[in-house]
């Protein structure tokens, strides 16, 4: 195939068109695991390694840039939510009572963002589909501001200060991604951003508060990424069966990553129950079949879950982070069955 036409495919399928193969990513390896990548591909950089594989998307998030919030004090982004490695975790909004300490939290402000660095790679990224668009983990910095058993806890004590906390972070998220937009205009493809709502065996919280507390802001981001043009890619690890359906109703063109060992995430089950509504990216396990399996065997699963969920289908990892103890034989091997036309 041309490779010139690789954007094209990406967004074709995604739009559920037909299309002549799957698409391939190979997701966002861990950083120690891309020497033992380069040492096996006779590579050097990333994109050469990419390029080599066939890789057809790019994952180009402004979020991840060191420089993007310049906040004139040295602020950062959600910066006392995370501490130093090794350092005792502190949830600063733990014990919060009233709105008034919900407003007089010191919350980021989308005027000091600067995505200069990243609008550089955008445009430099060539032929092949963008992701893009802030990370907007607004559940993940919840629960970091909370504790996330208090968090959970607050949504049924608490709900109006749970809901206050909420809205300002995916504000901050909405401004941010407002302002990146304007200036990022076609040289994106897709709003790829992401939130771990499952388990291994169900949702984090209840579907009828997963339904109160977040699809709200679900519906507003996925609405925000088509006012765009661009099509609205979702990650959550985990179970997230019993809500995909109110992802699909929420405009949501794209899920994310298939997290094959989780119950009801099987590629089989889910081309039962939403084939033909929502595209796929992910689907070959990460967590036993690329750490354990032969060569052989990964290439029997991909072409298995492409017959499954193809041709509306991103051939990737579940864990898009490869990590090291996977075998760069078997990273070879995804590659090599992913890329291989389909039967």
């Amino acid at each position: 195939m041309d490779p010139m036409s690789r954007r094209k495919l990406i967004r074709d399928l995604i739009a559920g068109e037909a299309v002549e193969r799957c698409g391939f990513w190979l997701g966002n390896p861990d950083a120690k695991t891309w020497p033992i990548l380069h040492a096996y591909a006779n590579t050097t950089t990333e994109e050469e390694f990419r390029v080599k594989a066939g890789d057809d998307v790019r994952w180009i998030c402004p979020q991840f840039y060191p420089d993007i919030y310049q906040h004139p004090a040295g602020g950062e982004l959600f910066a006392a939510a995370s501490p130093e490695r090794g350092a005792p975790q502190v949830y600063p909004l733990a014990g919060c009572e009233t709105l008034a300490e919900v407003e007089a939290f010191p919350w980021p402000e989308a005027r000091y963002l600067n995505f200069a660095a990243c609008l550089a790679d955008l445009r430099a990224a060539g032929d092949v589909y963008r992701m893009s668009g802030f990370w907007t983990c607004f559940y993940h910095n919840i629960a970091d501001l909370f504790g996330m058993e208090e968090y959970f806890v607050r949504m049924y004590t608490h709900p109006e200060i749970v809901h206050a906390v909420t809205d300002k972070i995916c504000q901050f998220y909405h401004d941010a991604n407002e302002l990146f937009f304007a200036a990022a205009g076609a040289e994106v493809d897709g709003f790829f951003f992401g939130n771990d709502f499952g388990t291994q065996i169900s949702l984090l919280c209840g579907p009828d508060q997963f339904g109160e507390f977040l699809m709200p802001w679900l519906r507003k981001f996925a609405a925000q990424g088509h006012r765009h043009g661009h099509q609205v890619i979702m990650h959550s690890c985990g179970s997230i069966h019993p809500i995909i359906d109110m992802l699909i109703e929420a405009g949501v063109d794209c899920l994310h990553p298939l997290q094959a060992l989780a119950a009801n995430m099987d590629a089989a089950t889910l081309a039962r129950d939403f084939k033909g509504r929502i595209a796929f990216m992910g689907g070959i396990d990460a967590q036993e079949l690329m750490t354990n399996a032969t060569p052989e065997q990964i290439e029997a699963d991909v072409r298995r879950v492409k017959k499954l969920l193809g041709p509306n289908l991103i051939v990737s990892p579940s864990h898009e982070a490869i990590l090291p103890n996977v075998p760069p034989q078997n990273v070879a091997a995804l590659i090599r069955a992913a890329t291989a036309p389909d039967a």
